[in-house]
């Protein structure tokens, strides 16, 4: 495997991001792994590595850059109420159309890597980034031919980008992974997603039962849930090999 970590310059600064994909064999198709609400850490590096050894070239960008933030564990310790309202705070400096503008110093910097393939790219985000997966594939309709929100919150909301609409504009395979113990994404949320993708003929929500937001993370304590989490790999790896190659 080849890793790399870059600075990819972008209309606010620059975002640390780290690629890794197959040493042979390539060029690889891309996939954008946005993050979740906890940031950059060894964790997702290890996920995207994992993505990386079926065949892929992954980014996974640090979205926390504007607040000059790479990872949290790195920031000086808080309490836990403290730290919570500190992360949550990171997560407003962050939106859809200033994390579409992102996505679009990624893609330009994928296609002049020899690495990295030239055609369909597959987007995949986790909790709050779930949004972002599928907004990408509404800006890039002929580009991204796979989206993927694992247990992501805010994707039905009244604002004129709420990812349920952008997904009517993607013709991406859309593929939608939910926990049923979900307080960030409730069941009436599960329900209207569903409701509002019944008309997308490639477009899946899947309710994963008996599993709380964050079931796909190793490190997530009681949380991870081993079958779920293996579940929803199963379901990535087959969604990317049906329209990635």
């Amino acid at each position: 495997m080849i890793e790399q970590t870059v600075e990819i310059g972008a209309r606010d600064g620059a975002t640390t991001t780290f690629i890794v994909h197959p040493e042979r064999h390539g060029p690889h198709p891309v996939v954008l792994f946005f993050m979740d609400a906890p940031g950059i850490r060894e964790e997702l590096r290890d996920m995207a590595r994992r993505i990386a050894t079926a065949g892929y070239y992954v980014m996974l960008p640090n979205l926390y850059y504007r607040r000059g933030v790479l990872e949290l564990a790195d920031l000086p310790k808080l309490p836990e109420a403290e730290a919570g309202a500190r992360m949550f705070e990171l997560m407003g400096s962050i939106s859809i159309a200033k994390v579409m503008e992102d996505g679009d110093a990624l893609l330009n910097f994928a296609d002049r890597d020899p690495a990295a393939g030239k055609g369909p790219v597959g987007t995949v985000g986790y909790c709050i980034n779930g949004q972002y997966a599928i907004n990408f594939a509404a800006r890039y309709p002929d580009r991204v031919a796979a989206a993927a929100s694992i247990y992501g919150v805010q994707l039905v909301t009244d604002r004129p980008d709420s990812p349920h609409l952008a997904a009517q504009k993607a013709k991406a395979e859309i593929y939608v992974a939910c926990a049923e113990h979900d307080a960030y994404a409730p069941t009436k949320m599960v329900q209207a997603l569903d409701a509002s993708l019944k008309s997308k003929a490639n477009a899946e929500v899947e309710l994963y039962p008996g599993v709380h937001h964050g079931f796909a993370f190793p490190q997530r304590g009681a949380v991870y849930n081993k079958p779920a989490a293996e579940r929803h790999w199963e379901r990535l790896f087959a969604l990317w090999g049906r329209t990635l190659g």
